[in-house]
């Protein structure tokens, strides 16, 4: 599994069809963790004001029809990440069919990402 960041209403907005956030206009791929602790930190230092709820879209890689490429973050890792985390970026929208399951951001009462639930 790879992981993705995403608000509840983006994702609800284009049901139906292959989500391209805006990272894959601009960067040209979209942005993806390696596990759940990476996402975490991922989100406490990226998303901390992204509207809520905050959705981690679990990927199956191999149901992905776009390339994957794992590759260093630039310039750096966010703080708590090792600096040889390799992170999958995607270069194409994520197909819906590739999602295995939905999680669910949790906060503490400090506002920081503590872990992840299941939804639904």
């Amino acid at each position: 599994m790879i992981y993705h960041v995403v608000p509840l209403t983006v994702w609800n907005a284009g049901a139906g069809q292959p989500y391209a956030p805006a990272s894959l206009a601009e960067e040209g791929f979209v942005h993806c963790s390696p596990d759940e602790v990476t996402t975490l930190a991922v989100v406490d230092a990226f998303y901390r004001d992204a509207p809520r709820p905050l959705l981690v879209l679990a990927l199956d890689e191999s149901r992905l029809t776009a390339r994957v490429e794992w590759e260093a973050a630039a310039p750096a890792p966010p703080p708590g990440v090792a600096g040889d985390t390799l992170f999958p970026h995607v270069f194409g929208p994520l197909d819906r069919d590739a999602v295995d399951h939905v999680l669910e951001v949790r906060w503490d009462e400090a506002g920081r990402a503590s872990h992840l639930s299941a939804t639904g």
